[in-house]
């Protein structure tokens, strides 16, 4: 029990010595122009936000222009895919057109091929049959 209120009353110094300046927590890019906070200066009152305001219009205009620039090369882009897609096509089926008559050729020359040995085998069993 005595190590129990001897804890909390570590906690309470603790927390105190924290609250003692009147800032709970400051964060490390803790910056007051942000929150509009005025300044006063003689008889003048100057806004702090105001200027900060005016650059962060420009950096959203800017960051809207790259946004549109970076669609519309996203759009180029995929438009030059559907012509390369396109003539991959073409050149495929041109390859497949040829294969086969390629193939069909070679089919065709062995037929050929057969039918010369085929002729040479009876010229040789005439000139046999001759002698």
């Amino acid at each position: 029990m005595k190590k129990i209120i001897f804890a909390l009353g570590f906690l309470l110094v603790l927390n105190s010595a924290v609250y003692a300046d009147g800032n709970a927590f400051t964060p490390l890019n803790f910056n007051d122009t942000s929150y509009g906070t005025t300044t006063t200066s003689g008889s003048a009152v100057y806004n702090k936000t105001s200027d900060t305001t005016v650059s962060e219009a420009v950096g959203n205009g800017n960051i809207q222009n790259a946004l549109t620039q970076l669609e519309n090369a996203q759009v180029d882009i995929r438009n030059d895919l559907l012509n390369c897609k396109t003539k991959y096509a073409d050149v495929d089926a041109q390859y497949k057109l040829v294969k086969n008559e390629r193939s069909a050729l070679k089919k065709q020359v062995k037929a050929i091929e057969k039918r010369i040995k085929e002729i040479d085998k009876a010229k040789e069993k005439i000139r046999k049959n001759m002698l």
